[in-house]
């Protein structure tokens, strides 16, 4: 099912989320930023108008910009010619640089002040440079700047890459516990079919619930110049909603879309959070991190996981792939290969397959150590199903 509220009480309850909104982060894709000669500074001006006018009515704003790569290209005047990874990070340095001084110039017609701030997947993946990183955008915030988040292309390599920009966004959505996640892109929301190819195709208005069923409507429509398409925006949203915030999806070369947007105009796709908001702890496990491994279960600690509210204790272990160390990320599958959740362990891969199958009570005797009588602590483990409701 798509969404049980009619269109009249969707504008109702984005209006009513939107008043409550105090802290902002607005992600613009390269599709919106970049044309054929290079970084569109119309829209780049409209945009730093639109988000400079929230800061003056007392909101705050976190500003997740894409277009360091493409700017590279034509700075340097590449074309859409293959390039390697080495050379698509000398591209991102280049870029990026202009990328800044553009929206510096810009931000300044407006008396806003801005910071850069680059990040990599394993800047959030450490619970303590997670939290480093929400210290300093706070302080930003206060002191009243916009921080200008990319991801930094130039060292990244790709276990440590977000993918794209809108599972950037949502994290720093989340990350800063932030009200709303908005999505400017090239398209005016989400329809129920891809508009280019079905006539029948109508924009979703509201949604209050981002299921399957909604995730399949994105199809695989990319962007000639972004590497997110739409079924990336719908799983930012699912992320943001998973944490109780409101995400929105909508044409960024409109110049008025945002003012529009809290005006309580009908326009783009509004994503309504969710009725049961994960932890934030566990939202960070479940969203942030990748697993660097799997654990089979029993029957017994697959039943205890999910519905007694247990911990997994060697015991209910059958089977361990994959290396990884205490407090790294695992996935916790059945013995059909189904995954049950995803969670801490507290020992390394290698100690974990020599006490599988056994009682807590011989841990020590083994290894020779006990660290915990818990492979993995019901505080730090996930359930599949505990991300949202289908």
């Amino acid at each position: 099912m798509i969404s049980t509220i009619s269109s009249a009480d969707g504008l109702r309850l984005r209006q009513e989320y939107l008043k409550k909104a105090r802290r902002v982060v607005v992600k613009v894709g390269s599709a919106v930023l970049t044309g054929s000669t290079g970084l569109n500074t119309e829209v780049m001006t409209n945009l730093a108008r639109q988000l400079s006018a929230l800061r003056n009515d007392g909101l705050e704003v976190i500003l997740v910009s894409s277009g360091a790569v493409a700017a590279g290209r034509r700075k340097l005047a590449l074309g859409d010619r293959s390039i390697s990874l080495k050379e698509k990070q000398a591209v991102a340095a280049a870029g990026q640089s202009h990328l800044m001084r553009v929206y510096e110039d810009i931000f300044g017609q407006f008396d806003q002040k801005i910071a850069q701030v680059l990040l990599t997947r394993d800047d959030l993946s450490h619970r303590s440079r997670y939290l480093n990183v929400r210290n300093t955008l706070f302080t930003l915030l206060q002191w009243g700047l916009i921080p200008v988040i990319n991801e930094n292309d130039t060292v990244s390599v790709e276990e440590l890459r977000f993918g794209d920009n809108d599972t950037l966004g949502a994290m720093i959505t989340n990350l800063t516990e932030a009200d709303l996640f908005l999505c400017l892109t090239d398209v005016a929301g989400l329809y129920t079919g891809n508009p280019s190819q079905d006539p029948s195709a109508v924009r979703l208005s509201t949604v209050d619930r981002v299921t399957t069923v909604v995730e399949a409507m994105a199809g695989n429509v990319q962007s000639a110049l972004g590497t997110g398409g739409m079924q990336s925006k719908i799983k930012a949203a699912r992320m943001v909603s998973d944490s109780g915030g409101c995400s929105f999806i909508g044409p960024g070369k409109e110049s008025e879309v945002i003012s529009r947007l809290f005006k309580g105009e009908d326009v783009g796709t509004f994503f309504l959070p969710s009725k049961a908001k994960l932890k934030s702890r566990k939202h960070w496990i479940s969203y942030t991190l990748r697993p660097k491994g799997d654990l089979v279960l029993d029957s017994g600690a697959c039943r205890a996981l999910i519905g007694g509210g247990k911990s997994l204790l060697p015991s209910g272990i059958c089977q361990v792939n994959g290396r990884f160390g205490p407090g790294d990320p695992v996935r916790c599958l059945n013995d059909e290969g189904e995954l049950i959740g995803v969670g801490l362990v507290n020992y390394r891969s290698s100690d974990i397959d020599l006490i599988k199958g056994l009682k807590s009570s011989l841990i020590e005797q083994t290894l020779g150590y006990k660290d915990s009588d818990e492979v993995i602590h019901r505080d730090n483990f996930v359930i599949a199903g505990e991300k949202s409701v289908e």
